[in-house]
């Protein structure tokens, strides 16, 4: 195993990996495309004029800094002070605008034309959509089947953005095999095409360079918390499918001995609580596979969560013991998505809804603590598949 980073924020080793996860396991036509995607982010990170073109979007487009909301119905009635971190207001309706945002900008620095995307709950596909549209690049979207059924108001908003939507039969027909193909799409046109990953996951420099766009979140709450409480969080949680809102949450407090990081998984695709070390999309970390390897499908009520794998980092911070990585089912997320919406007002996405129902359960153990919740979008995007979830208790028709 090699050592990890000297702090737990830092970049990943030369090879990619974050202790013993992550690298590049990719057909040896795409190690060019990813080395120049490699030199091409540190060059422009390290780039003061990238970094302030990349700022004024998100303040003068994205509608950065997203705020903090102090939820004091639900934190009484939960024993907690709980704060949520809104990404659920950034233009685009989540967190994802804010990797999409930095990738595309990336994308016109290095001369590519279009955009290829996978998308599972349709977020990272209308970002990227969005994006392209705001840049003047050609977008394809890659989405499954499954997921084009029940998140078709995001399909139509991708289509309405100018995007080229195809909708993917293969495997499970979900998240997993929407990145299948765009990574193909991707091999067959890597000289003028960009693959814009939308979690922390895929092949160095994927996993780091999306964490570092996604920072934001953590960067700005850590300053925000100590301004509203003059305090550290006592813990920080999200919801955690490939990861990336959890990750760019966590970036802001790992360093912060004193705050317990959570990241919430779907029971039915829980790959910290139920995977082993494995390879999948180009790098290795914990993945639901069966005993002779074969990836399994991960099931979820969340579009957004059903992936089998989780990102590099993650991994690593559960094998270190510095993250953990409950999960809920179903049936709890379908009750904290109600709780949330009666008690304060807000309806949240399906995915930020497992943080709240970790939350929820065991709210108990954690009396009087200060909680900081990433709420990772909006949900406006659920709201068809929960009416006929609930269509009959609300006297609707399904």
């Amino acid at each position: 195993m090699n050592p990890p980073p000297a702090t737990l924020s830092a970049p990943p080793d030369q090879t990619g990996r974050f202790g013993e996860f992550g690298g590049r396991f990719v057909p040896e036509t795409l190690v060019p495309a990813c080395q120049e995607l490699e030199a091409a982010f540190n060059d422009a990170w390290n780039d003061p004029g990238f970094r302030q073109e990349l700022h004024d979007v998100h303040v003068q487009y994205s509608g950065r800094p997203s705020i903090l909301t102090e939820c004091h119905n639900l934190g009484e009635q939960l024993g907690v002070r709980l704060i949520l971190k809104r990404e659920d207001l950034n233009h685009t309706g989540s967190h994802k605008i804010n990797n999409v945002i930095g990738q595309a900008l990336l994308a016109k620095r290095m001369g590519k034309k279009r955009i290829v995307a996978d998308t599972g709950a349709g977020q990272h596909g209308v970002a990227s959509a969005t994006a392209a549209a705001l840049m003047g690049l050609e977008c394809k979207v890659y989405m499954g089947a499954v997921d084009v059924e029940r998140q078709a108001l995001n399909v139509f908003r991708m289509k309405l953005l100018g995007a080229e939507v195809e909708s993917v039969e293969s495997g499970s027909r979900t998240l997993k095999d929407a990145v299948n193909e765009a990574m193909r799409h991707w091999v067959a046109n890597v000289s003028d095409t960009y693959f814009c990953l939308g979690s922390v996951v895929g092949p160095h420099p994927y996993p780091y360079m999306v964490r570092q766009f996604q920072s934001i979140i953590g960067d700005e709450a850590h300053e925000q918390i100590v301004e509203m409480t003059g305090a550290m969080p006592d813990v920080v949680v999200a919801c955690v499918g490939g990861g990336s809102n959890a990750m760019g949450l966590f970036a802001g407090f790992v360093d912060e001995p004193s705050t317990r990081l959570v990241g919430v998984e779907p029971a039915g695709g829980a790959a910290v609580g139920r995977g082993t070390p494995g390879v999948v999309h180009g790098s290795r970390s914990y993945l639901m596979q069966d005993e002779v390897g074969q990836v399994e499908e991960a099931l979820s009520i969340s579009a957004g969560l059903d992936y089998p794998g989780v990102g590099p980092e993650h991994a690593h911070l559960a094998a270190i013991g510095r993250a953990e990585y409950p999960n809920v089912t179903d049936a709890e997320v379908i009750d904290a998505f109600r709780l949330l919406s009666e008690t304060e007002g807000i309806i949240p996405a399906l995915e930020s809804a497992h943080a709240i129902a970790w939350l929820s359960r065991e709210a108990h153990t954690m009396q009087s603590q200060t909680v900081l919740l990433n709420l990772s979008g909006r949900g406006d995007k659920d709201v068809a598949q929960m009416m006929d979830i609930l269509a009959d208790e609300f006297g609707v028709e399904s």
